[in-house]
């Protein structure tokens, strides 16, 4: 994935995921423009701890030309960071190789693609799908939709079946053989969503906890009638119309039984 195609990242917009994107150049380029801010040297510590993530990072304490020499074989670009007016640290940078499937993990799978997911599933077993731990199968679909079959290797790619389907729709395939059957994982970047990062406002936050708790408080308020404060005569006059069944309906079950006690009650009372 080209950095080129996205927002120019510098230090201070550098996450656990997004240093993914970068490549060693990017990170002395970052370096050196960060460098300039007046409060770097404090920040310098975490910067290179974001970085770690996807760099193996080693500081260089002999600055000599074989010692150099030995980093750069090993695959490492060397490179002088400023951390201070001061200060300089020589350090050997070099991108976490994403080889095996224990290198997977959440910030990474969004920056890989479906082949190169594939190329590391090929790559570290034969067994299948089911032999990735639920741990390993939980990050992988966290960045892709995966979809398996087991099928005869004659009847694997048959015309109108999953596997030419799949292929339509925009799935990459890994075949693993297994005697006479093929399992075929198919794989699919899921849509990246990027993240959009605000800037924490406590006066905007207090101010809209205020709203909140005042739209709260009038939705507790009973609702009056629109004529509520019209001065009506008959206002308080009983209407003999509104009385009807309904008014004296009751929740309570009775029964023929229960209705004679009552008027056996009513009775002796008329006696006193």
């Amino acid at each position: 994935m080209a950095l080129s195609n996205k927002k120019a990242l510098t230090l201070k917009t550098l996450t656990k995921s997004n240093v993914w994107d970068v490549q060693e150049n990017d990170i002395l380029r970052m370096w050196e423009v960060g460098a300039r801010e007046s409060d770097f040297k404090d920040s310098a510590d975490h910067y290179l701890e974001i970085i770690k993530t996807a760099f193996s990072v080693e500081e260089i304490k002999v600055d000599k030309p074989e010692v150099i020499q030995k980093y750069e074989e090993r695959g490492y670009k060397t490179m002088t960071l400023k951390t201070s007016d001061s200060e300089k640290r020589l350090i050997a940078i070099k991108k976490k190789p994403i080889q095996r499937v224990t290198d997977l993990t959440y910030e990474n799978i969004n920056h890989i693609s479906a082949g190169k997911l594939l190329e590391v599933l090929e790559r570290n077993f034969g067994g299948g799908w089911e032999s990735l731990s639920q741990s390993i199968q939980d990050i992988i679909e966290h960045g892709f939709d995966i979809s398996t079959t087991t099928l005869p290797t004659s009847m694997l790619k048959k015309k109108g079946g999953m596997y030419e389907k799949k292929l339509a729709d925009g799935f990459e395939v890994l075949e693993i053989p297994k005697g006479t059957w093929t399992e075929a994982i198919f794989a699919k970047e899921k849509p990246r969503v990027e993240k959009v990062h605000t800037v924490f406002d406590p006066d905007a936050e207090d101010e809209e906890k205020r709203r909140r708790e005042e739209e709260e408080e009038d939705e507790d308020l009973p609702e009056m009638p629109d004529d509520y404060n019209d001065d009506d005569d008959d206002s308080d006059e009983f209407d003999d119309d509104k009385l009807t069944e309904e008014s004296y309906r009751t929740t309570v079950d009775t029964t023929p039984e229960d209705l004679d006690l009552e008027a056996a009650d009513v009775a002796d009372d008329d006696d006193y």
